[in-house]
């Protein structure tokens, strides 16, 4: 499938990442958010993204939006990328609508991390052509794309979307579909217990992150990381594992939870772990 006309749902940094990343490949992008302002807020981030990667070489800034229309609502394509909220019945509600718009033959993907594609699936009429298609964050710069099969998912509909990711630059790697996924299962629990760290008083958020970073080589400590991601985000994917694991482990750490409530979520709020 060639996918020459992709719909993205969902215009936050996740989806707005999608979205520059296929326009830059040469496609045509519908994004569409419900929330009033978020498309233009997207747009402007695009723009400033894009210039940045024009300066090492990179595409055109106003070829690359010229590709981009904001919609009102969902449209016809080839493919819908949903890139919404982590909430399972905002995403149900999604894939349900995008499979009475969407024509029998396009594929529906979720950039979900760790919401189970057999149950966005079963809101639709054709799971066979649902399947997860987990980008990381920023998507313009890292190559990881998770592909996640669905129980239903046809072996043309995840071959169609390896090739997809291949095209954009992206490298897939393909997982079966379980709560968390790989990718999840491996770094929520990480980061929740770096959580407890600093919850039990072993050490100050720098130590904990210079001793990840240094100890470990990773490129940056878990507690940055989750305020890159939304400490919202951790408890919901951290909620997700625990439901569906069914073990208390990964039940998210209290201190996490403090945050969100405080409405400390990272980057997106200004502060979280950090302050920026």
């Amino acid at each position: 499938m060639d996918f020459e006309h992709v719909l993205v749902v969902g215009a936050g940094q996740m989806g707005g990442g999608i979205a520059q990343v296929v326009a830059a490949s040469g496609r045509r992008v519908s994004l569409y958010d419900a929330a009033p302002g978020a498309t233009e807020r997207r747009l402007a981030a695009m723009r400033r993204s894009l210039e940045k990667l024009a300066e090492k070489g990179g595409a055109d800034p106003d070829e690359v939006l010229a590709r981009v229309e904001v919609v009102d609502d969902l449209v016809p394509a080839d493919l819908m990328v949903e890139a919404v909220i982590e909430d399972a019945e905002i995403k149900q509600d999604v894939f349900r609508r995008a499979d009475a718009v969407l024509p029998a033959g396009a594929i529906l993907a979720s950039n979900t991390s760790s919401i189970p594609i057999t149950s966005l699936a079963a809101a639709t009429s054709r799971p066979d052509r649902v399947i997860g298609m987990h980008f990381f964050n920023p998507v313009p710069v890292l190559k990881l794309v998770e592909i996640v099969r669905g129980r239903e998912t046809s072996d043309e509909t995840a071959a169609a979307i390896v090739a997809l990711a291949e095209e954009l630059g992206k490298t897939p790697a393909v997982a079966n579909d379980f709560p968390g996924f790989v990718s999840n299962r491996i770094l929520m629990p990480f980061i929740n217990e770096a959580v407890w760290a600093l919850h039990d008083g072993v050490a100050e958020p720098e130590a904990i992150d210079t001793i990840a970073k240094l100890g470990f080589a990773h490129p940056m400590g878990p507690l940055a990381l989750a305020d890159l991601i939304g400490l919202d985000t951790c408890v919901a994917i951290m909620e997700v594992l625990h439901e569906g694991l069914g073990d208390d482990k990964y039940a998210p750490c209290p201190l996490l939870r403090d945050h969100v409530e405080a409405g400390r979520l990272g980057r997106k709020s200004g502060r979280g772990f950090y302050v920026y």
